[in-house]
């Protein structure tokens, strides 16, 4: 039953997104702001919503190492699979702004989460937490980026190439995005409690099952939307949405988290945090290759997330 369960929340999560996507998205164009944009905040919270509810559902409900698990594997998934075979299927075009400033945002985000976890080995304590405070930090962080791309969006809006169709209408939009918020949350409750009760029944630890299942699970809209965007040639949005998605993750889902309650760090997760440090930075490199990423980088990308899945299930 609890597999029955499970499915049904993935589908309801990824069903809740797709609607809460597709309501916010227009409702940005309506506002003219530009696909990159719409991608970096819009699309990348509306994929990110699922982290988001499966993360602070398990903070609430006791589970609290599935947050960091669930994170920090959504944006390993999100900087390999999704980036990879939006790429194969169509280069990704990248901005300069985007190599100039948000993925580097995503870097220092990644490195202020192993700073901030680093507690035994910076202060002498006897377990790595994320305390409340390092949550609130996070929180601000969140902030300075919004400011940054609310600024952006204002400078940029009147530059908005794109007319909108006269089919797209307000109240139709709000209910979509309404609708798609009632699914993810219903959907990320589901998810975690039958997950973590799967994940018992087969000895594996939370962190795991964060790092795996869940993480897999609540990154499938990341990459629905960033496949049909590079199919549809909006690469902009696809790319933007990725980068968007892992600095929600990080600043707003274990902000929130953690601020509801502090988060245990398992040591293994050091690796893990390592990994998506490395693979932002080798985003940042392919990103600078005549702007763009292609097949090849792409094709890289997905190995290398197969490579990593097969070390963290035979490391459990």
């Amino acid at each position: 039953m609890a597999y029955f369960l499970l499915l049904i929340g993935f589908v309801l999560l990824i069903k809740g997104a797709d609607l809460f996507v597709d309501g916010s998205s227009n409702i940005a164009r309506l506002l003219r702001v530009s696909p990159m944009l719409i991608g970096l905040t819009i699309v990348a919270l509306g994929t990110s919503s699922p982290e988001a509810t499966v993360s602070i559902i398990a903070a609430l409900e006791g589970s609290s190492e599935v947050s960091l698990g669930n994170v920090i594997g959504s944006n390993i998934f999100n900087l390999t699979l999704v980036v990879g075979i939006a790429a194969i299927l169509y280069p990704l075009k990248v901005e300069s702004e985007t190599v100039r400033k948000e993925i580097p945002f995503t870097l220092l985000a990644s490195i202020a989460l192993l700073v901030l976890i680093s507690d035994i080995f910076l202060e002498g304590v006897s377990a790595n937490f994320l305390t409340r405070s390092d949550g609130i930090i996070f929180l601000l962080f969140l902030s300075i980026f919004m400011y940054y791309v609310i600024e952006v969006g204002l400078r940029n809006r009147d530059n908005s190439e794109k007319e909108v169709s006269p089919d797209v209408k307000w109240p139709r939009n709000i209910l979509f995005t309404v609708l798609g918020i009632v699914g993810i949350i219903i959907g990320g409750d589901m998810v975690v409690s039958n997950g973590t009760t799967i994940a018992y029944s087969l000895g594996m630890s939370e962190t795991l099952v964060g790092l795996t299942i869940i993480a897999v699970g609540t990154s499938l809209p990341e990459l629905v939307t960033s496949i049909t965007a590079a199919m549809k040639k909006e690469s902009e949005i696809a790319l933007g949405n990725i980068v968007g998605s892992n600095i929600f993750n990080i600043l707003f889902v274990l902000g929130a988290s953690s601020a509801i309650t502090p988060l245990p760090v398992n040591n293994k997760v050091f690796i893990d945090i390592t990994v998506m440090i490395v693979l932002t930075l080798l985003l940042l490199l392919f990103s600078r290759t005549s702007y763009k990423i292609g097949k090849v980088e792409g094709s890289v990308l997905v190995i290398i997330y197969v490579v990593y899945l097969a070390y963290i299930i035979f490391r459990n």
